[in-house]
Order: C-alpha cells, then structure tokens, then sequence
C-alpha cells in the first residue's frame, strides 16, 4: 500500500485532483491532516511511520506558502513535537 492509495479510496479529500496517484506524498499527507479524520491520519502513519511523516510535515509547513490550515498547523506541530521525538519507524 502507498499513501496515495488513501486518497484513492477516499477521493472526497482530494475532489478536485483528476489523478491523485499522481499526488506527491506531501500533498496526500497535507490533504489528509486537513481534511481527512483520525483513522486517515493513522493510515498514512503506519505506511510511512510516525519520523517520515513527521519530516513531511515539517518540510511543507516551513515553506512561505503552506496549504496546512493554522489550527491543523498549530495541532500537529505540537503533535509530532510530543510523539515522534526520538521515533526510529
């Protein structure tokens, strides 16, 4: 299983993309953090693991221009602060 496939299965996070196998994974992960529920969150967790997602989140929110909403921002900056500190998977 790859993330995207999160997405395929649940095209109405991601409505307006035509080919979301085409999503890079930041943007699945940015899509599922802002729109999707927990169980997508854990999903695209135990593909990647909790480190991976965690360098992916970080990459992206640290650009000029992030599409992460500011309360999902704020969440899971402090999130991964607590939970992946240290995290080898």
């Amino acid at each position: 299983m790859v993330v995207q496939d999160i997405i395929i299965n649940k095209p109405y996070l991601a409505w307006y993309v035509k080919e979301p196998t085409k999503l890079s994974e930041a943007s699945v992960l940015e899509h599922i953090l802002n729109y999707g529920n927990w169980d997508d969150v854990q999903a695209f967790i135990s593909i990647k693991g909790l480190s991976q997602t965690k360098e992916l989140f970080e990459l992206e929110g640290k650009k000029p221009r992030s599409n992460y909403l500011p309360e999902v921002k704020y969440y899971f900056t402090h999130y991964f602060a607590k939970h992946a500190s240290g995290d080898s998977h």
